[in-house]
């Protein structure tokens, strides 16, 4: 039966291959940090990891881990409503919770998971979903699970927004569903207009946080604290993968029965197993160190402010952004390969993101800052995308 399938998946990866769209992995063999060494024996600058607080081999969080790992044991071999809920998974729900002024949160295994089991136990082909056209794929595959009516709206576009949330207004309940910062851009949902028409059509709100919490806003309370509407937004969903340790485990915040109702039906969280108790007991350290001071956010902030400025004085095309997301736009799929590989040889690791993972005629290289990022790591390498550039006709 497999030689059929064989030779038709043997036919795509070739084809995969020769349209320059093939992504291989590269081993890195030390903790992520922002200087690691690969497989092949390199000692590499990381500007491609969603560490942007850098705290993902941070020395509190590692002892935070090991002392979970000590008094609650390694993994927790269950679902939570059955055994699988300890005293720190409701501790690390609270402190979420209390980071972004909601009301409760629950805990996945995965923000993925978050975003997949959030839509179908809340709405039915009653209600609407009117998302943005840039949402996370977690968002979209959620979206298909449930029978809702489906819109999409231009990204961050309000009169496109306000248009489609007109033509669900006979829909028995409305949600607006944006990333905060969007992954491939690096711009943020102007949530403060969006919030206004919720207002103004009757319909709730969703913003996913995993790339704008911890990084966006003063304290990094994400775009709810940055326009200033902390509290207001009906659901939050985030994960503990990228800024906040870039360990696992994903949660969705808000409103006190949505909540309630996420834990009575959400699939995800009913049938996978409870995050293990020392990334919860990290979590939860992590939270605290977030409550003490602003030092790694002020620093982030500084660092892409920097990158940004001196990258566009370079004359590379960057498109805005509010985040610690620095798309270097190439637009040709086989030109971001090459000057990745080319990049790499300078000692310096970043992908070139190309169709699928962005439109047709959109690859570009993804830098993300880190506040673990120096300021002479910085000056590389932004020499290096100056040489490598220069070489390849990306600029004068």
């Amino acid at each position: 039966m497999y030689g059929k399938i064989k030779e038709h998946l043997q036919k795509e990866l070739a084809d995969i291959k020769e349209a320059g769209l093939f992504k291989e992995e590269r081993i890195i063999v030390t903790p992520q940090s922002a200087d690691i060494k690969v497989d092949t024996g390199e000692d590499v600058l990381n500007f491609c990891a969603n560490n942007y607080l850098g705290l993902s081999n941070h020395p509190k969080l590692v002892a935070a881990a090991k002392e979970g790992l000590d008094t609650h044991g390694y993994g927790m071999s269950s679902v939570r409503f059955i055994c699988g809920t300890q005293d720190l998974h409701k501790t690390l729900e609270r402190k979420i919770a209390e980071f972004f002024g909601t009301e409760d949160t629950i805990l996945y295994a995965a923000c993925f998971d978050a975003n997949g089991g959030v839509f179908e136990p809340l709405f039915t082909v009653e209600d609407a979903i009117i998302s943005d056209s840039l949402n996370h794929a977690s968002i979209i595959d959620g979206v298909r699970l449930c029978k809702a009516q489906r819109f999409r709206y231009k990204n961050a576009d309000m009169e496109d927004l306000e248009e489609k949330l007109k033509e669900a207004q006979s829909a028995r309940f409305r949600i607006i569903v944006t990333d905060g910062a969007f992954s491939m851009d690096g711009n943020v949902a102007p949530l403060d207009k969006i919030n206004e028409l919720a207002k103004k059509y009757d319909a709730l709100v969703m913003v996913d946080e995993c790339h704008s919490a911890g990084v966006v806003g003063k304290t990094g309370r994400g775009v709810t604290e940055y326009f200033n509407i902390r509290g207001e937004v009906d659901i939050i969903t985030g994960t503990l993968g990228k800024a906040f340790g870039g360990a696992i485990g994903g949660f969705t915040t808000g409103k006190k029965e949505i909540i309630e109702m996420l834990r009575q039906r959400s699939r995800p969280y009913l049938f996978s197993n409870s995050i293990p108790p020392m990334v919860a007991n990290a979590g939860i350290a992590m939270f605290d160190m977030m409550a003490e001071t602003t030092e790694l956010q002020d620093k982030l902030h500084s660092n892409t402010e920097y990158f940004v400025e001196k990258m566009k004085n370079a004359g590379f095309d960057i498109k805005p952004t509010k985040s610690a997301i620095c798309a270097v736009m190439l637009y040709d799929a086989k030109l971001s390969q090459v000057m990745a590989s080319k990049l790499l040889a300078e000692g310096i690791y970043v992908i070139g993101f190309y169709y699928p993972v962005v439109p047709k005629d959109q690859a570009r290289i993804r830098v993300q800052l880190s506040a673990g990022h120096k300021k002479e790591q910085l000056d590389k390498c932004i020499a290096a995308f100056t040489k490598v550039g220069k070489e390849l006709g990306v600029i004068e």
